[in-house]
C-alpha cells in the first residue's frame, strides 16, 4: 500500500512533552508548496499504556478542541505513566472553517475510514489516524458534541460489540469519564465511522455529545476537561485522583431504531418538550409549521417510544430527513 504522505514533527518513541504538527503537503493556489498542519502534542514517561485523545473531527464541535488545546498547556510529566497523543482539531481544515465538513473536499472525516492514502486531504487524515496512530494506542477517546444542527444532553458512550470482553472495557471508560449520562450508542450507519474502525482495532473507545447549537458552555468544557482527565486515570496513564460528579450519572440505552424521530416536513420547529425530559410513547414532540402560506395546519410528531429527549434538531428551521429528536430509555 502506498506509504502516507503525512509528516510528523514530534518523535513518537522519545520521551518527554513534545508539541508539533502532523504536516500533509497541500498545494493549491495561494501555497503552491503549501501543507495543512495539524497540531499535535505528545507526553512520554516510561513504560506504560498509550491514550489518543481527539477532538475537533467535525469542525463546529468546540467541546473536544478547547478541553485539549487546554490540556496540551500542561508541563507536569510526573504524574504521568506512559504516553498521551493529543490531536485537539482532527480535521483541521474544517476546525478552521467552523463546519461540519472539510471546506477543501466536502468531506466527512467520521464518515470515511479507514481514508486512502492516496486520496483528498480529508482521507489521507483518515488513512494517517488509522494505518499510525490508532495501532499505537490502547484506550482512544474521541470527543464530539451536536454542532451547529443538534444538541445533546451531555454524554459519555459506548456500542454493543461482538467482543463482549472489549465491550465491557469500553463500557467501563465511559462510565469512568464520569459526565452526567452514560449511553449505550445505537449509531444510524455504522459504516465509515472513527469508532468502528478503532473498535474493530481491539482498543478502549470512548465518544460523547456534550452539547451543541454549534458554541459551547462553561459546564459543557468543565465536563470535556474532567473527563479528559477521569479517562486517563481509568487507563492507568494519569497518577491522580478522579473528578467527582456534581450529579449521579444515569444510564441511557438506544435499543433499537425507534429511539430516532426523523422529520419528513419542511418548515419551522415548535418544540413540544425539551433535553432532558420524560416523554412516554405517543406523546407530542413538535410541530412542524409551514412557512410557504398562511393558514395551513402544522404537522404533529409524537414520540416513538417512551424515555428521555436526549437530543434536539437546531435551529427552528427544519428540511425533510433532519433528525428532530433523539429519546434515550433509562437504564
Amino acid at each position: 500500500m502506498r506509504h502516507n504522505p503525512i509528516t510528523a514533527t514530534i518523535d513518537f518513541d522519545r520521551d518527554g512533552v513534545q508539541h508539533g504538527f502532523l504536516r500533509l503537503p497541500y498545494s493549491r493556489n495561494d501555497s503552491a508548496w503549501g501543507a495543512v498542519m495539524i497540531p499535535i502534542s505528545q507526553y512520554k514517561n516510561g513504560q506504560g499504556p498509550t491514550a489518543l485523545l481527539s477532538g475537533g473531527n467535525h469542525g463546529d464541535e468546540y467541546e473536544g478542541p478547547t478541553a485539549l488545546f487546554d490540556f496540551c498547556t500542561r508541563t507536569d510529566l510526573d504524574s504521568i505513566n506512559g504516553r498521551i497523543i493529543v490531536v485537539p482539531a482532527m480535521n483541521y481544515p474544517a476546525f478552521q472553517a467552523g463546519t461540519r465538513v472539510s471546506p477543501i473536499d466536502s468531506l466527512n472525516l467520521n464518515r470515511i475510514f479507514p481514508g486512502r492514502p492516496d486520496g483528498s486531504v480529508t482521507e489521507v487524515i483518515a488513512d494517517y489516524f488509522s494505518r499510525y496512530l490508532v495501532p499505537m494506542a490502547d484506550y482512544v477517546l474521541d470527543i464530539h458534541s451536536g454542532g451547529k444542527t443538534l444538541d445533546f444532553v451531555p454524554f459519555a458512550a459506548s456500542h454493543i460489540l461482538d467482543d463482549k470482553d472489549q465491550q465491557q472495557r469500553c463500557e467501563a471508560a465511559a462510565k469512568a469519564f464520569n459526565a452526567p449520562y452514560r449511553l449505550q450508542m445505537l449509531e444510524i450507519d455504522a459504516a465509515g465511522l472513527y469508532d468502528t474502525l478503532v473498535e474493530a482495532c481491539g482498543k478502549v473507545f470512548v465518544t460523547t455529545e456534550l452539547g451543541g447549537g454549534g458554541t459551547s458552555s462553561p459546564e459543557s468544557i468543565r465536563i470535556a476537561k474532567q473527563g479528559v482527565d477521569n479517562f486517563l486515570i481509568h487507563a492507568g496513564i494519569l497518577d491522580a485522583e478522579p473528578h467527582p460528579s456534581e450529579i449521579e450519572s444515569t444510564s441511557l440505552d438506544m435499543p433499537d431504531f425507534r429511539s430516532f424521530l426523523f422529520c419528513e416536513h419542511a418548515g419551522l420547529v415548535e418544540p413540544c418538550v425539551t433535553l432532558g425530559d420524560t416523554v412516554a410513547e405517543g406523546q407530542l414532540m413538535a410541530r412542524i409549521h409551514s412557512v410557504d402560506r398562511t393558514s395551513i395546519t402544522p404537522i404533529e410528531y409524537r414520540a416513538p417510544r417512551g424515555g428521555m429527549v436526549i437530543a434536539r434538531h437546531v435551529p427552528s428551521l427544519i428540511q425533510v430527513g433532519d433528525c428532530l429528536n433523539v429519546i434515550g430509555e433509562i437504564v
